[in-house]
């Protein structure tokens, strides 16, 4: 049940708007009620404007926004005046509806209105609110949907057959509120709620009220049963989910990103094993989408996999591979089916991908959108779980569906996003990425739009720069991975753990490391062991599992081998460092060429003297390379600078770009290579 959540101390003294906040957040706090990014709320009030007039006014959320997390700011302003006669007209486009709101404005400094604004115009109260609760919409959704609803609620309740959001739908439901006085809620057939109230308190109630009627007439009708036993294929244990999901995702990757990269999110709970275990599964996830809000992150339909655990893990690639082939067609069908002359085919590939046994796999852009697919996956389970228990779950046509996932106001929104950034959509790893030139890298390979896996020995400052990243983008655009290249367990495992996360692997940074500055003389078998390990072994052993997850993931990829000019330059006092970096030069040199026939590119940046931020260097090999000048440590920089040819210090930053390049489509036709970055050592001039 929802839980009645208002608080009078806290809400008592609220102006109107603050009111309105104040509520869509304590709706939207429960997913079960609205939907992320779905329903709006607005609010009444009587305004000065700019003429120093009185005037109603109608705060509507805005288009886009989150009842969750809104604002004051995120709700648009229209003069009630101007759009109340609307509710005379008899029929309105939605261009022309769209262009007349606009023309309607209190504020200009808003977003653009819901298209919902005019549902509540037209109803005469001071608040109103349209949710889309699991509850509601699973009578909503069922076969006799009006007979159950007006079994449970009678006259109490105005009832809308579907129709896709604008004008009529508004008018509609206006009419029929003024039409049946003592009514205090509106059922849209298969889409939602709307109640109404005098105060922002009022309305609040009234849809928790409203949706804890619905809630136990459900569990009145189920009256025990069980809806969802997961029995006809039972989950599989988390030992055997974990190596399933590692075997499967990076090819399942492959093929979803197709159409352009993606990134992926399993969920393996038990609410959604449960149902896409049960008997029957296989065709009622198929009947359609539980709400037309989720159509636009979720499409129509799942892809249901066609596999049972004992068939095994090569007949689930196999299963998958034609799976998604099918989908695509049949998504192409369906577009060709319903197009008109100016529809252009977005992405046919599956959002959600159901595998009995072992979970769902939701696909986006980014990470969030993969996570929004996911949240509303679990509403739609919540829903026909909900429908199946007082009846048969039903959902919008096909053409119902292509309506909304085609409209032309939905294409609007998509207009409305910023370019994607070159690295959108890929997954990068940088080693020892907690300070230094891989901290540098992974601020970068984030802006360039790329999600990151932090890995470093330092898990402490590794979580410091993945919340960096995370508070500076979006959720989960960077995770912090505790990883010691030189174990081949831990490199193995920290590998999964990327996988797990993000569905597989595009950009690898090998940059971790250490120095150790000593004469030939006092070099000992230690001191070469440990550099070898780190920068050679720990290069290798990573290199090494990103291959791998190439190979299955069969999309290409880029290593970049952060080496230094001490690779190609000979220089006294540092013996086993320099041979450790020729060797991880000359290694990024034969993976190239191993690399070639899979799409693989791998090139080497070598930097010089990058003593900002690093941790190298404030581990005693300032110092040491310092005595090794016969100058003070703090005279380092300046040292540096003077050898150089172009008279610079070279910082983490420069070092970012020259992987950037490397990392993404501007380098897309260089393997084998390698740029200096060391402001100019002539020694090290490449030939």
């Amino acid at each position: 049940m929802p839980q009645h959540r208002w608080n009078t101390t806290d809400a008592q003294s609220m102006p109107a708007l603050d009111g309105l906040v104040y509520r869509s957040r304590l709706l939207g706090s429960d997913r079960s009620v609205v939907n992320i990014f779905g329903g709006n709320t607005s609010a009444k009030t009587s305004e000065i404007d700019h003429t120093g007039k009185q005037v109603q006014v109608l705060w509507v959320k805005g288009s886009g926004s989150d009842v969750a997390t809104i604002t004051e700011g995120g709700f648009a302003a229209l003069r009630m005046p101007d759009i109340a006669p609307l509710m005379g007209r008899a029929a309105m486009s939605d261009e022309e509806m769209v262009a007349y709101l606009n023309r309607s404005t209190f504020l200009v400094d808003r977003p653009r209105q819901s298209i919902e604004t005019l549902l509540h115009a037209f109803i005469p109260a001071a608040h109103v609110d349209h949710t889309h609760p699991d509850a509601v919409i699973s009578l909503a959704c069922a076969a006799d949907g009006l007979a159950l609803c007006r079994k449970l609620w009678g006259d109490r309740m105005v009832w809308v057959d579907y129709i896709r959001p604008g004008f009529t739908l508004s008018k509609q439901i206006g009419e029929g509120v003024i039409a049946h006085p003592k009514a205090d809620l509106v059922v849209m057939g298969k889409h939602g709620l709307t109640v109404w109230g005098n105060t922002s308190a009022e309305v609040y109630s009234q849809t928790i009220k409203v949706i804890g009627e619905a809630e136990a007439f459900i569990e009145h009708t189920r009256n025990g049963r069980v809806i969802f036993a997961g029995a006809a294929v039972p989950a599989l244990e988390a030992s055997q989910q974990h190596t399933t999901w590692t075997a499967i995702l990076p090819a399942l990757r492959g093929m979803l990103s197709a159409h352009g990269s993606q990134i992926v999110q399993i969920d393996s709970s038990p609410d959604v094993l449960a149902c896409i275990g049960s008997a029957g599964a296989a065709a009622f996830t198929q009947i359609g989408a539980a709400c037309p809000d989720h159509l636009v992150h979720t499409k129509r339909l799942p892809l249901f996999v066609d596999w049972t655990p004992a068939a095994g893990i090569p007949a689930l690639l196999t299963a998958l591979q034609s799976g998604v082939r099918d989908y695509v067609s049949a998504y192409t069908a369906y577009f060709e089916a319903h197009k008109s002359a100016d529809d252009v085919m977005m992405n046919p590939f599956p959002r959600i991908i159901l595998i009995p046994g072992l979970g769902v796999v939701t696909a986006g852009a980014d990470a969030q959108a993969a996570d929004i697919s996911n949240q509303l996956y679990h509403r739609a389970v919540a829903v026909i779980r909900g429908c199946m228990s007082v009846g048969e779950y039903t959902s919008l046509s096909a053409a119902e569906a292509f309506a909304i996932e085609y409209w032309p106001l939905e294409q609007y929104k998509l207009k409305l996003k910023p370019a994607p950034r070159e690295l959108a959509g890929k997954i990068a790893i940088v080693t020892g990425a907690a300070s230094g030139i891989g901290r540098a890298t992974a601020r970068r390979l984030a802006a360039d739009g790329a999600h990151i896996a932090i890995f470093d020995i330092n898990l402490e400052g590794a979580k410091k720069v993945a919340q960096e990243l995370n508070d500076t983008y979006k959720m989960r655009r960077a995770i912090a991975v505790h990883c010691d290249v030189t174990s081949e367990a831990a490199v193995i495992a920290a590998m999964e753990h990327v996988i797990h996360a993000f569905g597989g692997l595009d950009i690898v940074v090998n940059n971790a490391g250490f120095a150790i500055a000593k004469p030939v003389t006092e070099t000992t078998v230690d001191d070469w062991d440990k550099m070898l390990n780190v920068l050679g072994k720990g290069y290798f052993l990573i290199s090494r599992e990103a291959f791998k997850i190439w190979q299955q993931q069969k999309a290409g990829g880029s290593l970049v081998v952060i080496a230094s000019k001490n690779s190609v330059m000979a220089s006294k006092g540092n013996v086993a460092y320099s041979a450790a970096k020729a060797a991880e030069l000359h290694m990024a040199r034969c993976l190239a060429e191993e690399g070639g026939p899979i799409g693989v590119r791998v090139n080497t940046v070598l930097p010089d003297a990058v003593l900002e931020g690093s941790g190298i260097w404030d581990q005693g090999w300032r110092a040491a390379r310092a005595a090794g000048y016969g100058i003070k440590p703090e005279e380092l920089e300046d040292f540096y600078k003077a050898r150089t040819v172009l008279k610079v210090n070279v910082r983490p930053e420069d070092i970012a770009e020259a992987v950037s390049y490397f990392a993404g489509p501007r380098g897309s036709r260089t393997t084998g290579g390698m740029i200096t970055v060391d402001g100019g050592v002539t020694a090290a001039y490449a030939r």
